[in-house]
């Protein structure tokens, strides 16, 4: 919900080329609307609309006993402001002008925490490996192994894009977070400690690097 024409289309683009599916709404009402039909997996909500302000749209989607997240965008900066947004149900607050690398960042953290929704499943699978979201167990074929939550975290990367080539960058940017030093050699390091144990049986290769690229999960 953004009222800004120019920032609404930018934000969609950027929206669709991360992959999301985007619905935009100009003014409050529509998006509570909208809403009422069917329910995103989250919400991005400016304060400062025409019609309803954004911390009421908050406390009507609440009291609803609706419990999307509710990423806030505002040019307000101002502390009582976030704790205002806050307080009416909003479980993030990002403040104008961002950088949408961050809002990127904060709406996977809130994805991450919403976990599945209704018919979504919470197990992660490919060939002979899956990942359980809920116990955090992983396997390959019978044998169970354990992950820190960098190797967790990754692997979930890669059951979600899998045949996908992933960019060192890309890798980076969801598994850090966006503010992360490239320059180190983590990733490489991560990616080894992974590797093992998903081969600590023997099993063939499922973790490929593409040279000069990333790596990508693939069949042997």
């Amino acid at each position: 919900m953004e009222d800004d024409p120019a920032v609404r289309n930018s934000l969609s683009r950027a929206l669709r080329l991360e992959g999301y599916e985007a619905e935009l709404h100009e003014e409050g009402l529509s998006a509570i609307r909208s809403l009422q039909v069917a329910a995103p997996d989250a919400i991005i909500l400016d304060l400062g609309l025409p019609d309803v302000d954004g911390i009421e749209i908050c406390q009507r989607v609440r009291a609803t006993g609706d419990a999307t997240p509710i990423l806030m965008v505002t040019a307000r900066d101002a502390v009582n402001d976030r704790v205002s947004g806050l307080d009416a149900g909003a479980d993030d607050y990002l403040v104008k002008p961002f950088d949408l690398a961050e809002l990127f960042a904060r709406l996977r953290a809130l994805l991450r925490r919403r976990g599945p929704a209704d018919g979504e499943t919470d197990v992660l699978r490919f060939v002979d490996l899956s990942l359980n979201l809920s116990t955090r167990d992983a396997k390959r074929a019978e044998r169970t192994f354990t992950l820190t939550r960098v190797e967790f975290d990754l692997l979930e990367l890669f059951l979600r894009h899998p045949r996908q080539v992933l960019t060192r960058d890309v890798i980076l940017d969801r598994v850090w977070g966006y503010n992360f030093d490239t320059g180190t050699n983590s990733l490489a390091v991560y990616v080894g400690y992974l590797r093992r144990k998903l081969e600590e049986g023997d099993e063939p290769r499922l973790l490929h690097t593409v040279r000069g690229v990333g790596y990508v999960l693939r069949e042997p």
